[in-house]
């Protein structure tokens, strides 16, 4: 019986890579040179999170973000998140209709699988608060009514860190709803060139086709749900946890939602990268971009110049790393 259960496990995880492998070609058609980005961007989706892109302008967080929309098979909004933008713009408003007699609710931006939230700290605080409930629990709430949004249902949020005239930063509770913070970063001299070639003809991401369906992307999710986290790299994930906790440098370390964060994303990784099962090397490569905008420095950190992935790079070198085979 056991067997047979690690056989059909295999056969998922080997068409879990497959899927991922053809929606990672896909996106790179248009976003040249950044295939970690890309597969970041894959790993959120995969492990039910919200990803938040944050770089400067012009370096394709929107074309990466509309890009992976694209490659799915369903629906996508695009809002643009601007100082007036109202809540009810975002999840929905109840109106009056006099033929009928009766109020109807007319759903907002937040009801599609894809939700690309453009430039999301140029909103007001009461309308970034409006995505809490929609980001955590998968639904809204509407004048005591709760709507129940779409499956696969995801979050991707662009911001400018350099401009900050006519922005509102996005308070920890709203940071700690994204599961993945990425940045793009500059093209190299080859991969910037061959942006020239692609998209110097107009946008080529409008004519990306789809790659998977929603059935695709939940069939996924459930592998990742199955992949395997031994019991010694649960335990690393506390330990990790406790050492960010307690370093004088920072003032807030992970909570037990980040650890679970975390976890989910090293399972979507590990599928990822074709295997049924958790390794060290999964949660490493993850802490940055699951950690990084979680974790708050301490005045003093901030006062010398410290850096939160410098002070990450300390944490993992403070902590055993888990010895023997992770699959056991």
């Amino acid at each position: 019986m056991v067997v047979r259960q690690r056989a059909v496990a295999s056969r998922s995880v080997a068409s879990f890579a497959d899927l991922f492998e053809a929606t990672v070609d896909n996106v790179a058609q248009v976003i040249q040179g950044k295939e970690h980005a890309i597969r970041l961007a894959l790993v959120c989706m995969v492990a039910q999170g919200h990803l938040l892109i944050e770089d400067v302008p012009g370096v394709g967080k929107t074309s990466l973000a509309k890009a992976l929309a694209r490659s799915l098979d369903c629906d996508w909004h695009r809002i643009q998140f601007t100082p007036d933008l109202l809540p009810s713009d975002v999840t929905g408003v109840t109106v009056y209709n006099r033929q009928t007699g009766t109020f109807t609710f007319r759903p907002g931006g937040i009801f599609a699988n894809v939700v690309l939230g453009d430039e999301i700290n140029r909103a007001s605080p009461k309308t970034q608060s409006a995505l809490l409930e929609a980001m955590e629990e998968r639904q809204v709430t509407v004048d005591s009514t709760t709507y129940r949004l779409p499956a696969p249902f995801m979050v991707i949020a662009t911001q400018n860190p350099v401009e900050h005239e006519g922005t509102y930063p996005l308070p920890e509770s709203q940071l700690d709803r994204f599961l993945l913070r990425i940045r793009m970063g500059y093209p190299d001299r080859a991969a910037e060139i061959d942006m020239l070639d692609t998209h110097g003809g107009g946008s080529a991401v409008d004519e990306l086709t789809p790659v998977l369906s929603p059935a695709d992307v939940e069939s996924m999710v459930e592998t990742t749900k199955a992949i395997h986290v031994a019991p010694a790299l649960k335990g690393y994930i506390v330990d990790l946890a406790a050492a960010t906790r307690r370093h004088p440098a920072l003032a807030l370390g992970m909570s037990p939602r980040a650890a679970l964060a975390l976890q989910r994303a090293a399972r979507a990784h590990a599928a990822s990268r074709g295997r049924e099962y958790v390794v060290p090397d999964d949660i490493k490569v993850l802490m940055g971009p699951v950690l990084e905008h979680r974790l708050a420095l301490s005045p003093d950190s901030q006062l010398s110049g410290g850096r939160t992935p410098d002070i990450l790079g300390e944490v993992l070198a403070s902590v055993p790393v888990p010895t023997g085979r992770a699959g056991a």
